[in-house]
């Protein structure tokens, strides 16, 4: 998959994660003491470009902020990180989205979900950030979005790019022109249902649903399958399809907040840099093994530990939690 030098763009949420860690979630009426706090940038989108960045590919981001006080703790966290932010809106008059991650020990968490509507990306935002997409040499399509946004934004990528969308389907007609458009897709076990309008039991019918996905148009498809990892399917140029099943790695997570983001992240990063889908896939499980291992969705990824962890775990057969 030949790409032109130059920055990734990742389109998405973009917004603050305030993570907090108990022993027990209480029961109605009580309280339980928090073991940990962290607030920091998060939101699907960013956590996907801060990942990408950590892993050495120049980044710019395209989302939205409100214009109050979190919105520009986050702005300035974005760029501590090395993000370009020109495509980063600030809508007046918004709240910037919440993500409060609560997380039990042994890694069972619930997300609360705060994301107004002014926070979500428009159309015309999308063509506001056109200088972003000019030189991308990806462009990561978060389908949390608006069908309209993520149209526009699949419009603005250069025709070779690597164009790689992560999610589910917004409405019929941005499925459509993401099958048409995309090289990579990535979704998680009921995001993968719904691309193929069937609920998903099993590594049997996440590997039928990919394959039909392959078919479908994207050259590589990556697809949660729960316990058993995740499941990466492409196609080669002479149309002969190929799997890769990577187990889940590393130790039992501690918050398994951002696994995908990074999966996504990586995923694409191997990809630029001339990697095979199935190696590929290897540097994604193991950037999501080192992601769950630590409280929040942020990722901290070290390019080398991600490289040696999935070599490691490769050669001795997949070995996985």
């Amino acid at each position: 998959m030949p790409v032109p030098e130059g920055p990734a763009v990742v389109v998405g949420q973009v917004g603050r994660d305030l993570v907090l860690e108990v022993d027990r979630l209480p029961r109605g009426g009580r309280s339980a003491d928090v073991r940990r706090r962290r607030e920091l940038l998060g939101g699907k989108g960013a956590n996907q470009a801060v990942a990408m960045a950590q892993l050495g590919w120049p980044v710019a981001l395209v989302g939205v902020l409100g214009d109050d006080p979190p919105g520009d703790l986050v702005l300035a966290q974005a760029v501590s990180d090395g993000l370009w932010v020109s495509g980063v809106v600030r809508r007046r008059g918004a709240e910037t989205a919440l993500l409060v991650d609560l997380v039990e020990a042994g890694g069972t968490r619930r997300l609360l979900e705060d994301v107004p509507e002014p926070t979500l990306l428009t159309a015309a935002d999308v063509d506001a950030a056109a200088r972003s997409f000019a030189r991308a040499s990806a462009v990561v399509l978060q389908l949390q979005q608006p069908g309209v946004a993520v149209r526009a934004a699949l419009a603005r990528a250069p025709r070779d790019a690597l164009t790689v969308a992560d999610g589910a389907p917004p409405d019929p007609e941005t499925r459509e022109a993401l099958l048409g458009r995309v090289r990579v897709l990535r979704a998680d076990l009921v995001e993968a249902g719904l691309w193929v309008d069937g609920e998903l039991d099993g590594l049997a019918d996440v590997r039928a649903a990919a394959r039909q996905l392959c078919a479908a148009g994207p050259r590589v498809v990556c697809l949660s399958a729960g316990e058993d990892g995740d499941l990466t399917v492409w196609r080669e140029p002479g149309g002969r399809v190929r799997e890769e099943l990577v187990p889940l790695l590393g130790q039992d997570p501690v918050d398994p907040t951002g696994a995908g983001d990074s999966v996504v992240a990586a995923l694409a990063v191997a990809l630029l840099r001339g990697a095979d889908p199935g190696t590929a896939a290897w540097q994604a499980g193991a950037a999501a093994a080192l992601t769950v291992g630590r409280l929040g969705g942020r990722p901290a990824l070290d390019p080398e530990e991600v490289t040696r962890l999935a070599v490691e775990c490769r050669e001795r057969g997949g070995a996985g939690r």
